[in-house]
C-alpha cells in the first residue's frame, strides 16, 4: 500500500471517529433523549389513524377515582367523523364518557384533522370506575366506533398517572368533607310577641289591704252621712207639727 493510501485511509477513519463522538455528545446532550417515552399503541383503519392510545388511572393504587383514554385521533378523509362511543373488551358494565373539547355535543373529527383526547383544555373520555374496571400495567383491547369507518380496534396499556402521563392523567377525586355543605346557619326558634303574655290583674299584699280599708272607711263615711240626713229630715218634720 502506497503512503498516499495510507495517509488517505487514516484521515477517513479519523473523521468517521469524529464524527460518531460529536453524534453521542449531540445525543447525550439533548433534552429530548433525557426523557424516555414509552411506546405507545397506535393503529390505521380507513381514513382514521388512532395514535398514543393510553388508558391512565389515578397516581395512588387505593383511590378509587375515575380513569381516563388519551392519544390522538387522526382524519384524513375529506368527510368529518364523529366518534360514537368507546367500549372496552370484555368489561360489558364499563360505560366511558366523551365530551368535546367545547363541553357540549358530538366528539367530532374534522376532515383532514386531528383531535387530541385528554389533557388540559382538550375533549375527554373518562372512564368513571376506573379501579372497579381495569388493572395497571395490563393491556387493555378499546373498540372505537365511528360514524363513517365504524369500529377501530387497539390494545392500549394501563398506567398510572405519575412521570410522563401526570398532566395527562384524570383528575383527582374531591377529599372527603366532614360536615354537609349545605348547611345553613339556624334561625331562632322562637320570635318576640308584640303583646304582654298577661293583664294587669288586681293588686295583692299590702297595697291590696291599704285599699280595702281606704274602701272601708269611705263607705262608712257614706253611711253616716245618710243618717245624719235622715235625722235632720226627722226634726224638721217635727218642727213643722207643733
Amino acid at each position: 500500500m502506497s503512503s498516499s493510501l495510507r495517509r488517505g485511509t487514516l484521515a477517513a477513519s479519523a473523521l468517521v471517529l469524529s464524527i460518531a463522538s460529536l453524534t453521542a455528545c449531540a445525543a447525550g446532550n439533548s433534552a429530548q433523549t433525557l426523557e424516555v417515552k414509552p411506546d405507545n399503541a397506535a393503529t390505521s383503519v380507513g381514513d382514521i389513524k388512532l395514535q398514543n392510545i393510553n388508558v391512565i388511572t389515578q397516581p395512588d393504587l387505593k383511590a378509587t377515582g375515575p380513569a381516563v383514554i388519551t392519544g390522538t385521533l387522526f382524519n384524513n378523509g375529506r368527510e368529518d367523523q364523529t366518534l360514537e362511543k368507546i367500549t372496552l373488551a370484555g368489561k360489558s358494565g364499563a360505560t366511558v364518557k366523551l365530551t368535546p373539547a367545547g363541553g357540549s355535543g358530538k366528539l367530532v373529527v374534522p376532515a383532514g384533522r386531528s383531535i387530541v383526547l385528554g389533557g388540559k383544555g382538550n375533549a375527554s373520555a373518562v372512564l368513571p370506575n376506573g379501579r372497579e374496571a381495569i388493572k395497571d400495567g395490563e393491556q387493555q383491547k378499546l373498540t372505537f366506533d365511528f360514524s363513517e369507518t365504524g369500529d377501530v380496534n387497539i390494545g392500549a396499556f394501563v398506567v398510572p398517572a405519575t412521570s410522563y402521563f401526570k398532566e395527562w392523567g384524570p383528575e383527582a377525586p374531591a377529599p372527603a368533607q366532614s360536615g354537609k355543605a349545605g348547611d345553613k346557619p339556624g334561625k331562632p326558634s322562637g320570635t318576640p310577641s308584640g303583646k304582654p303574655s298577661g293583664t294587669p290583674g288586681a293588686p295583692s299584699g299590702a297595697a291590696g289591704a291599704q285599699q280595702g280599708e281606704q274602701g272601708q272607711q269611705g263607705g262608712e263615711r257614706q253611711e253616716g252621712a245618710t243618717q245624719g240626713g235622715q235625722q235632720q229630715a226627722q226634726g224638721g218634720q217635727q218642727h213643722a207639727g207643733h
